[in-house]
């Protein structure tokens, strides 16, 4: 089955888009987390400053994963594809703790994103 180029080109159009929404929904996190340790007591602050780094580090990971399909390149397809299955992964535990509001947008997002970024790349340019 050949697919065609325009569902290659809306599936790279996407992925781009998703990938950027992603990377700044980290940012928001960043900002959260920074602005937390301003307003209340960290308890465990190496904890803190771990996600915080983690989180600053996934953002631009995603940001230049987008980049790699801008550009019609291959290089932001596997980061992209195992970011959103870590994010699967993340939202199913969320699910099964209960925390439904945060862990079934995840889902949406990870897996709208992660066929994007399967399909968003043709291997022909």
């Amino acid at each position: 089955m050949k697919l065609s180029d325009s569902f290659y080109e809306r599936s790279r159009t996407a992925a781009i888009w998703l990938l950027r929404i992603e990377s700044l929904i980290l940012i928001g996190i960043v900002i959260y987390l920074l602005l937390a340790t301003v307003f209340s007591t960290a308890t465990w602050p190496s904890a803190l400053i771990g996600e915080i780094i983690f989180a600053s580090i996934g953002a631009i990971g995603l940001y230049f994963a987008s980049t790699g399909f801008a550009r019609r390149r291959s290089y932001g397809r596997a980061p992209a594809v195992l970011a959103n299955l870590i994010a699967i992964g993340v939202s199913y535990y969320m699910i099964s703790g209960g925390l439904f509001l945060v862990g079934i947008p995840l889902a949406l997002l990870g897996a709208i994103t992660l066929v994007s970024a399967l399909f968003g790349y043709n291997g022909k340019e």
